[in-house]
């Protein structure tokens, strides 16, 4: 068995069945999950169309880099969101969901023959970042967010000796599970950082259009030509249909950026067996072509914030994110509870005597330099219909008060 196998932690969603083996739920309340970030808005029907359109593919293998036409697509699309000309033949490739696509990235770029070999990710994180890193055969360094500057990373809290031997960078923006959109003057200093001591920079972006602001979030290929970084030098950005088009079952996104990063990661690609079948590529390109089905998903995001976030704040430290469907909200009392977290004893006894889900924020993160940023703090998922997430607030609001 490969040893790097040993290294990896439990998932989040593995811990809290762990938490949960013991805990009965009210059974007075039907069960709501906050959990999970997984969309639960309807998948438009013309994706769904599509799809079945697609089947008549199924007779041929697909090929590694996709059809022309969805490259296309995307490639279109970039120009529409953030007023790009890339190549998509160069500087486009079709995944299966970004989080395939930012795992097998890793494997392709990092080189574990070279001494103290490092990737670099935010804290609290995806935990995806981190297995990446470990089956690559590198070291996780994280980056803690500062929740004085509304959780965005502190990227200055990095020695540099720890830079110079860093070959891989994830950023997320917007991120997960804070909300927090970088400016342009972080994207800056990490290019910089970038230009002296050579990392790859992995963008993951699938959280970009679920926004609340007017201005949609500055995403890293924009942010790198703002600055005239034009070829996307050692940047690759990874976005996915699964929260823009409510279809996270169709496991479909792409990257795009530096045509010099894209060409060996098409080779490893051709390898592991990554090609995107027919009647995905069918529905994919169906998606990106349209954009209406995404402003009226926003809509509802939107709406549904505004509705939630008020109850909560009446009884927690929330606030509206920049971006994403997420709420990270600090839970009040204590910092420990029966010799838990207080963030995870929040979660098992909001599951015991109100059957809702949330899920620790201590799960999302990792200690390192002496704390753990995701304490005492829980992430709530608002992906379901308005109503059950307003239902599940308004019980958060009672259990918290009983608490007092």
């Amino acid at each position: 068995m490969n040893p790097l196998l040993s290294t990896l932690q439990p998932y989040p969603f593995e811990r809290l069945k762990q938490l949960f083996a013991s805990v009965t739920p009210n059974p007075a309340y039907r069960a709501i999950s906050l959990g999970i970030g997984e969309p639960k808005h309807a998948t438009p029907a013309f994706i769904e169309q599509a799809m079945l359109a697609g089947i008549k593919g199924l007779s041929g293998y697909p090929a590694t880099g996709g059809e022309p036409a969805l490259r296309t697509a995307m490639a279109q699309w970039i120009q529409r969101r953030y007023g790009l000309e890339l190549n998509p033949a160069t500087q486009v490739l079709p995944v299966n969901g970004s989080r395939e696509a930012l795992f097998a990235f890793a494997q392709t770029i990092i080189d574990p023959t070279q001494p103290g070999a490092t990737v670099v990710c935010p804290n609290p994180f995806y935990q995806i970042y981190e297995g990446a890193a470990l089956l690559a055969g590198a070291t996780p360094y994280y980056a803690p967010s500062d929740p004085a500057r509304n959780f965005a990373v502190d990227w200055d809290s990095v020695p540099l000796d720890v830079w110079a031997r860093t070959q891989l960078l994830f950023v997320c923006s917007p991120g997960n599970p804070t909300g927090a959109v970088m400016p342009l003057s972080e994207w800056q200093k990490l290019f910089e950082l970038s230009d002296t001591y050579g990392f790859v920079i992995a963008s993951d972006e699938c959280y970009s259009e679920i926004y609340f602001r007017d201005e949609p979030p500055l995403g890293g290929l924009e942010a790198a030509a703002q600055l005239g970084r034009t070829d996307f030098k050692n940047l690759i950005a990874f976005t996915s249909l699964s929260k823009r088009s409510n279809v996270p079952g169709l496991r479909s996104g792409f990257v795009a950026g530096d045509a010099a990063l894209i060409k060996p990661f098409l080779l490893y690609r051709t390898y592991h067996g990554s090609a995107m079948g027919p009647v995905v590529q069918s529905a994919s390109l169906a998606a990106w072509n349209d954009e209406a089905h995404v402003v009226e998903n926003r809509a509802l995001y939107r709406s549904k914030f505004a509705q939630v976030t008020p109850i909560l704040a009446e009884v927690m430290d929330v606030a509206l994110p920049d971006a994403g469907f997420y709420l990270w909200a600090q839970v009040p009392g204590p910092a420990v509870v029966d010799g838990l977290d207080s963030d995870v004893a929040f979660a098992r006894d909001l599951l015991a005597a109100y059957n809702v889900t949330v899920l620790p924020g201590s799960y999302l993160a990792r200690e390192a330099h002496g704390h753990n940023p995701g304490r005492q703090r829980i992430r709530m998922a608002l992906v379901a219909e308005t109503a059950e997430c307003a239902e599940a607030a308004d019980r958060i609001r009672q259990f918290v008060q009983s608490r007092n």
